[in-house]
């Protein structure tokens, strides 16, 4: 049976990945996941990406409800 992977959009934060999960660039090129839970930018700021750095804290960035 696969390993369960799942999604988590968090308020005005990250995207959290946890699991098995293949990630690639904008180019299709596999992007290798440190970690089995990673978490992924969405606020455009971090200067790890795709990794967030907890930019999002000090930039204003806000998710939609």
């Amino acid at each position: 049976m696969p390993a369960r992977v799942s999604v988590t959009f968090c308020p005005d934060g990250p995207v959290l990945v946890r699991g098995d999960v293949d990630l690639h660039d904008e180019d299709g090129t596999p992007i290798e996941k440190p970690r089995p839970t990673v978490a992924l930018c969405r606020c455009g700021g971090s200067a790890i990406k795709p990794w967030c750095d907890g930019t999002h804290k000090v930039n204003g960035y806000r998710s939609r409800d």
